[in-house]
């Protein structure tokens, strides 16, 4: 390997872009509810419930943009737009799969150890309207 090939194999930019993307929690939510299939945004707003209609619109842009996602208008009225994931998106979807699975997985042990941190270190407890989840118990000795 040559030198500068050396350097762009070593350089984190690029995965951290493509990370960046794919990461996001509506990232991965609507990837693995598209994998059943296509669907109509109203339909993929319902189910994951919680996700604004600005937020799936600009999810939905990037994993098309991205080359993850078709979108498909049909004509009618009103204008039926479905949602698929292209190869590549259910290509990613296996990783992100797992990774979702894991999370789930090992939530609990996390929060328990978020909770001995914060025993540790009550100066770096979040702050109440922060959105990391901890144990209810600290919760509960505040």
């Amino acid at each position: 390997m040559t030198p500068a090939e050396l350097h762009i194999h070593n350089d984190c930019r690029p995965v951290g872009e493509i990370l960046h993307h794919i990461g996001g929690k509506w990232t991965v939510l609507t990837i693995n509810l598209l994998s059943d299939g296509p669907k109509r945004f109203s339909e993929i707003k319902r189910q994951i419930g919680g996700i604004s209609q600005k937020v799936l619109t600009a999810t939905l842009r990037e994993l098309e943009m991205d080359g993850f996602v078709t979108r498909t208008v049909t004509p009618s009225i009103p204008p039926r737009v479905d949602y698929e994931l292209t190869e590549l998106g259910s290509d990613l979807q296996k990783p992100l799969d797992v990774l979702g699975r894991w999370a789930v997985d090992n939530r609990p042990k996390v929060l328990e150890a978020r909770g001995r941190f914060f025993s540790l270190h009550p100066e770096a407890k979040p702050k109440a309207n922060s959105k990391l989840a901890i144990l209810p118990l600290m919760q509960a000795a505040e």
